[in-house]
């Protein structure tokens, strides 16, 4: 759990699945600060999850952010976690599937 255990870990990580710039991330989560994004990107980064490029062969400064070997082997559980909780949510008035 240590892996995932921050609160948008998990989502950062689904989003992760094709390669994506930092800010193509951000648009994608709005909900989520610029702070704590930043924050999060670091800790799976340092965990090997994600792996982190710098282009600056030519301004602007671009960087990209992609899931490692390691990380892809937590988007079949990731999955299955999602799956269960549409499954949970047909049965349980109080939790909402959030597209």
């Amino acid at each position: 759990m240590n892996y995932i255990g921050g609160k948008w870990k998990a989502v950062i990580l689904i989003h992760l699945i094709e390669k994506k710039r930092y800010n193509e991330l951000r648009k994608e989560l709005p909900m989520v600060t610029e702070r704590t994004i930043s924050l999060q990107l670091k800790e799976l980064e340092e965990d090997g999850l994600i792996k982190r490029t710098v282009y600056t062969s030519k301004p602007p400064l671009k960087v990209e952010y992609e899931l490692t070997a390691f990380g892809k082997t937590l988007i079949p559980v990731l999955n299955a976690i999602a799956d269960w909780g549409k499954e949970t949510a047909k049965t349980n008035k109080r939790i909402k599937v959030i597209k």
